[in-house]
C-alpha cells in the first residue's frame, strides 16, 4: 500500500491553518482585492498523466428554491502534468506568463464568465471543494469549456484525482 507521502495530493499554501479561504479570495474580499484565485500546489502526479485538469466547486451553495447545488467557481484545464501548481492571482493571466503556462486554459463557471468567480456568499461556511484531476490523454473541448463538457470528456481517462476542502 502507498503511504501519504506518495500519494497524488493537492494542496495551498493560501489557505489558513484552520483550512479557512482567505476573504482576498473571495468576492467579498479584503481591501482593494478580491476574487483572487489562490495558490495551488500539487504532488506526485500519477504515471501515464498526460495533463492535468481542476475543477473547484462551492458545495454548499444554495438554490434560491431550497436544496443545494454546487456551484462551479473556476474550471481550469490543458495544465502540463510539468507544473507543479499555479500561483496566487493565475486566474485571467495565463497568456502573460508563458513557458509551460501558455498551454493551461482557463473554462466558464456559473457566472458564465472564464476564470475564478466565488458566489456572493450569505452565510460562511461554505465548503469549497477543489479537484485536481490527472487524465491519460490530451482534451479538446473547444472554445467554451465547461465544467459540465470537462466531466464527460474525462470520462474513462482519469488516472488520479487529488481533492482539497477550504472553508469560506
Amino acid at each position: 500500500m502507498a503511504n501519504a507521502s506518495d500519494e497524488f495530493r493537492l494542496t495551498s499554501s493560501g489557505i489558513d491553518h484552520e483550512g479557512r479561504l482567505p476573504r482576498k479570495y473571495t468576492i467579498d474580499g479584503q481591501g482593494t482585492q478580491k476574487d483572487i484565485s489562490p495558490p495551488l500546489e500539487w504532488y506526485n502526479v500519477p504515471g501515464g498523466t498526460k495533463t492535468l485538469a481542476l475543477v473547484v466547486e462551492d458545495i454548499d451553495a444554495p438554490d434560491p428554491d431550497g436544496p443545494l447545488v454546487p456551484w462551479t467557481v473556476w474550471v481550469v484545464i490543458n495544465i502540463p502534468p510539468s507544473l507543479k501548481g499555479l500561483p496566487e492571482g493565475f486566474s485571467g493571466k495565463e497568456e502573460d506568463m508563458g513557458g509551460d503556462y501558455a498551454s493551461v486554459k482557463e473554462g466558464n463557471n456559473d457566472l458564465k464568465v472564464p476564470g475564478w468567480r466565488t458566489p456572493k456568499l450569505p452565510s460562511t461556511g461554505h465548503r469549497f471543494e477543489f479537484k485536481l484531476y490527472a487524465l491519460d490523454d490530451e482534451i479538446d473541448l473547444g472554445n467554451k469549456v465547461t465544467k459540465e463538457k470537462l466531466v464527460e470528456a474525462i470520462d474513462g481517462h482519469v488516472v488520479g484525482e487529488a481533492v482539497l476542502m477550504a472553508l469560506h
